[in-house]
């Protein structure tokens, strides 16, 4: 669907859906009042997310007020629901990242803590088609439910992490939060067994540490985790990590570190080519990814929680998603 073009009847208006526990407020407002002014357009119309929503009712807010663009202020969670509330409509989002991951931002390459410079390319920057994935999961009473997201899905030890390790500690120590499942992963040689069918393949059965499907590639402090992930291409990527006890975690982190070097330098990459394939990370790219799971595990989508599931059934549809100025 395209971007509704603006009433010859009225000026263009913004909508603006603020998580306000990440930014400066008064700061936005400030910014998104001068580019409204500047440019003669309508008061903007504000939404904020509440501590009982996950932002969806200020994402339906915003994309029924008739606005022009929407800007969304927050992290990676506003940003995947407010995806989800708006790709149909076509209405353009624009990213104005805050809060602590920020991954997708970080993968278009948007600066972060720029809210200046965010608030004038929403008003000002071209648009651009993206894609949007989405994760069908169903519960082991049967239930089905329908999520998008824009970064990455997981299962296994990856949505362990999402689910279990405290809020604070991730807030304040990042990585370091993390160290308590992962130990127990390691120590544990916990796996999950697994069916899945890429596109129209045969189905095929795995075990593994945690499988992530991403539409980005690229984690916090730069590790690259996803080397062919675009968010444009069409595909989704896929890596499973596959560790055989604690030499093979340290194939696995040893892998994820040379990445980029392998995947973004032309010496890497001619060197890869006479590289052994590790067993430890098994990478692959599909359009569609369907996952049964011998038990219930938990899964995370952009980095939150959706609880446990005995399958998940992951797709992406090409250029789904308008954003303006990334």
């Amino acid at each position: 669907m395209s971007s509704p073009e603006p009433s010859a009847a009225r000026p263009p208006r913004a909508a603006v859906v603020v998580n306000p526990s990440g930014i400066d407020v008064r700061v936005l407002r400030a910014a998104v009042t001068t580019e409204q002014e500047t440019l003669g357009w309508a008061d903007t119309r504000w939404f904020e997310t509440a501590r009982d929503d996950d932002g969806r009712a200020a994402a339906r807010a915003a994309r029924d007020s008739g606005a022009d663009v929407v800007l969304v202020a927050g992290g990676d969670g506003t940003l995947r629901v407010a995806a989800e509330e708006l790709h149909e409509s076509g209405i353009p989002l624009a990213l104005v990242p805050t809060g602590t991951g920020n991954l997708y931002a970080r993968n278009l390459g948007v600066r972060l803590n720029d809210v200046t410079g965010a608030v004038r390319r929403a008003f000002h920057g071209a648009d651009r088609q993206v894609d949007i994935a989405f994760a069908d999961l169903t519960r082991a009473d049967g239930a089905t439910s329908r999520h998008a997201f824009l970064v990455m899905a997981g299962i296994g030890l990856d949505a362990s992490m999402a689910a279990n390790t405290n809020a604070r500690l991730k807030k304040h120590f990042g990585w370091v939060a993390y160290s308590d499942p992962i130990a127990r992963s390691v120590l544990g040689n916990r796996r999950i067994e697994l069916r899945y069918r890429l596109d129209d393949a045969p189905e095929r059965s795995m075990r593994a540490h945690t499988v992530i499907v991403g539409n980005c590639g690229t984690l916090t402090a730069g590790v690259l985790l996803l080397p062919a992930a675009r968010p444009d291409d069409g595909v989704l990527d896929a890596v499973a990590f596959r560790p055989d006890g604690a030499m093979g975690w340290t194939k696995v982190g040893w892998g994820l570190s040379m990445n980029r070097f392998h995947h973004r330098t032309r010496f890497g990459r001619l060197l890869a080519w006479f590289l052994p394939k590790s067993r430890a990370l098994g990478y692959t790219t599909a359009r569609r990814l369907a996952m049964t799971l011998d038990e219930p595990q938990q899964v995370q989508l952009d980095g939150d929680p959706f609880g446990t599931v005995v399958q998940a059934v992951l797709t992406v549809r090409h250029g789904g998603l308008t954003l303006r100025g990334a």
